[in-house]
């Protein structure tokens, strides 16, 4: 008999732990249905940015003032990125009805503005759920912490009253305490967290003389942190867990379910292996639960996750000081 994949995610049962993230592929209709067809159980569409809809504004600005001094060159965007917001929602209509899998929107902001409003608008175009990606880097000195949280929730909040619809909120593991900031995501009525936003650095290019900006798809050893902290919040939180960054085949899946993950999101594997490794992934991630005897993947989540009651900070220490001196003695030097 065969294992049972199901899962649940934001409200949404879905047919397997596999979504695909918000990225190039999902820009595309015709790549949408082949990850379909590869058995992806749901797609978040490749984001709508703030700068998008500042772009579209400042576009209408200068149809209405040809004289205005905002120019929509302006915009901070690539030129293969400026796209009005017509045509975003219009993909994500084409997108509902060419699958049949949840087609889940996209966000990304780092600001209480106008921007929020387009929330609803996604709802409207059919979404099924939406993902809002807080990429916020700190560079004030004179910023608190706590002004840092409060921005997240304030966006959060905003976001939240716009839509009846499921919201995941992605950010990232910068925060001082991160469960403590979970927990006040999810007193916004939030309906799920995506661990974690990769904070992308820059790159300077020695000849120009510039910073450049350069993507890196992720590596396997980045999985280790959104393991660890599903595996912390899991027993603390009701809300659903989706992994982010580090996904790459059957076994980085089996351990985020095991940890407590709801689903996990992929998206550099796909980019390196094309839509196809879905298909891939699933077989090899039901033959492993056969073969250890999980019958469901609901009988698999949180398997390994720590018990309520342990003293994690505690466990923590004790992790730490037993991973640095597993090192091998004899490691050349």
């Amino acid at each position: 008999m065969g294992v049972d994949l199901t899962t649940e995610y934001l409200g949404l049962t879905l047919s397997n732990p596999l979504i695909v993230a918000a990225c190039p592929l999902t820009r595309e209709i015709s790549q949408i249905e082949r990850l379909e067809q590869a058995g992806a159980s749901a797609a978040v569409i490749f984001s709508l940015f703030a700068e998008q809809v500042e772009n579209d504004r400042l576009h209408q600005t200068d149809r209405a003032e040809p004289a205005s001094r905002n120019s929509p060159s302006e915009s901070p965007l690539p030129q293969k990125y400026v796209v009005g917001i017509d045509e975003y929602l219009k993909n994500i209509e084409l997108a509902k009805k060419a699958v049949k899998i949840p087609v889940i929107g996209s966000l990304n902001g780092s600001d209480v503005g106008e921007w929020m409003q387009y929330a609803r608008l996604i709802e409207q175009a059919g979404a099924d759920a939406l993902e809002l990606n807080v990429y916020f880097v700190p560079t004030d000195p004179t910023m608190t912490g706590s002004q840092v949280e409060e921005r997240y929730i304030d966006i959060v909040a905003a976001v939240r009253a716009q839509v009846k619809i499921p919201v995941a909120v992605k950010l990232g593991p910068f925060f001082s305490s991160l469960p403590n900031m979970a927990a006040r995501l999810n007193a916004e009525a939030i309906n799920g967290l995506v661990l974690f936003n990769r904070f992308l650095q820059p790159d300077v290019d020695i000849n120009t003389l510039e910073v450049s900006p350069r993507l890196t798809l992720s590596t396997r050893d980045e999985l280790r942190l959104p393991l660890r902290w599903i595996a912390i919040l899991r027993s603390q939180l009701s809300l659903s867990l989706a992994a982010s960054s580090g996904v790459h085949c059957a076994e980085d899946v089996a351990k985020l379910i095991l940890a407590g993950a709801d689903v996990v999101s992929m998206a550099s594997a796909l980019l390196r292996n094309g839509p196809g490794h879905v298909t891939v992934v699933l077989d090899e991630l039901a033959d492993y639960m056969a073969d250890e005897n999980f019958e469901s993947v609901t009988d698999m989540r949180g398997f390994v996750q720590r018990r309520p009651g342990t003293d994690t900070t505690a466990l923590e220490r004790a992790n730490y000081i037993k991973t640095i001196i597993s090192y091998d003695d004899e490691a050349p030097v």
